[in-house]
C-alpha cells in the first residue's frame, strides 16, 4: 500500500501521576484535507505493539484513503514506558482512552486484534458514559475485532491453570507460560487475573451502538472460534457480522487474512453515515 510512514517519528503522552505516570508512544497518520471519514484506531494484542503486520497494514489503507490512523503502544509494549509486570486491562484501557480523547477525533472505527479486542469493547462502554464535555469521546462508527479475546484471563486462563501455575500466582505473584511467538515466555501476573474480573464483559449484553464485524480463524490454538460466538451472544442489539476463516491461526496475518481485514474496515467505512474519501 502507498506512503506507510516508514520513518515516522512516535509522539508521547504521559498518562497517570506520581510512579503511575508512564510515557505512551502513539504514531498519528493525519487525515488528508476535506476528509470527513471517521478515524481508524489500532488497538494491539497482549505482548503485541503498533509496528506488527496488521496495524501497519491498516496504517496503509488509512494512508490509500485518506483516513486519519491512531496507533498506540501500551505500557510495558514498543515504544512506551512502565513496566510490562505492572500491565492490567485498567491500566491499558486508561492509556488507550487517553489516546483517544488527547488526539481528540470526532469519529472513530476501533480496530483490536485479541486483548485489543477486549479493550476496544471496553473503550466503547467508557464512551458511552461520556463524563461530562470534558471527558467526552469521539462517536463510535464501529468496530473490527480480530481473534477477539474478551475477558481471556477468566474465560481462557483461570479455568486453565495447573497446579503448579496456581501455586506460582500465590507465591510469586506470575506465573509464566511458553510463547510460540517469541522465545521469551508469557507472563501472566495475579493483578492481571484480578483486575481481569473488574472488566469482564461477557456477563451481560454488551451494547456498542455501532456495527461489529469479528474475523476468526477455526485453527486458532489461543481463542478458540467458540468464544467468538459466544461474543456474539453477548451482542444481541448490534449489526453484527461473523467471518470464520476455516484454516486460520490466532495471528490472522497470512495476506488473504490481511485481505479479509482490508475488505472488513472499508465495510464499515463506506456506510459510516455520510463519508468524504477524497480521491
Amino acid at each position: 500500500m502507498s506512503d506507510q510512514m516508514p520513518n515516522a517519528q512516535p509522539q508521547f503522552l504521559t498518562v497517570g501521576e506520581g510512579e503511575a505516570a508512564r510515557d505512551i508512544a502513539i504514531i498519528v497518520r493525519p487525515a488528508q484535507a476535506g476528509s470527513d471519514a471517521p478515524a481508524l484506531v489500532w488497538l494491539s494484542g497482549y505482548r503485541s505493539d503498533m509496528s506488527g503486520t496488521k496495524a501497519v497494514e491498516l496504517d496503509g489503507l488509512a494512508a490509500e484513503l485518506g483516513l486519519a490512523c491512531i496507533r498506540l503502544d501500551y505500557s510495558g509494549h514498543g515504544l512506551s514506558g512502565g513496566s510490562f509486570r505492572d500491565g492490567t486491562i485498567s491500566r491499558w484501557l486508561e492509556e488507550s482512552l487517553a489516546v483517544i480523547r488527547h488526539i481528540a477525533p470526532d469519529r472513530v472505527i476501533l480496530v483490536g486484534s485479541s486483548m485489543g479486542g477486549w479493550i476496544a469493547l471496553r473503550l466503547a462502554q467508557e464512551l458511552a458514559r461520556q463524563g461530562g464535555p470534558k471527558l467526552a469521546g469521539p462517536k463510535l462508527e464501529g468496530m473490527v475485532l480480530i481473534a477477539p479475546a474478551p475477558d481471556f484471563t477468566s474465560e481462557l486462563i483461570e479455568p486453565n491453570l495447573k497446579a503448579r501455575e496456581r501455586k506460582s500466582l500465590a507465591e510469586r505473584g506470575y506465573f509464566e507460560e511458553r510463547s510460540q511467538y517469541s522465545p521469551e515466555p508469557n507472563i501472566y501476573t495475579r493483578a492481571l487475573i484480578e483486575d481481569g474480573r473488574q472488566n469482564r464483559v461477557l456477563d451481560g449484553i454488551i451494547e456498542t451502538g455501532c456495527p461489529v464485524h469479528i474475523l476468526q480463524g477455526m485453527k486458532d490454538a489461543d481463542v478458540p472460534y467458540a468464544h467468538a460466538m459466544k461474543l456474539v451472544e453477548h451482542l444481541p442489539a448490534d449489526d453484527v457480522v461473523l467471518t470464520f476463516i476455516r484454516d486460520g491461526d490466532h495471528r490472522l496475518s497470512r495476506p488473504g487474512d490481511i485481505a479479509l481485514l482490508i475488505s472488513a474496515v472499508k465495510g464499515i467505512i463506506h456506510p459510516a453515515a455520510d463519508v468524504t474519501v477524497p480521491a
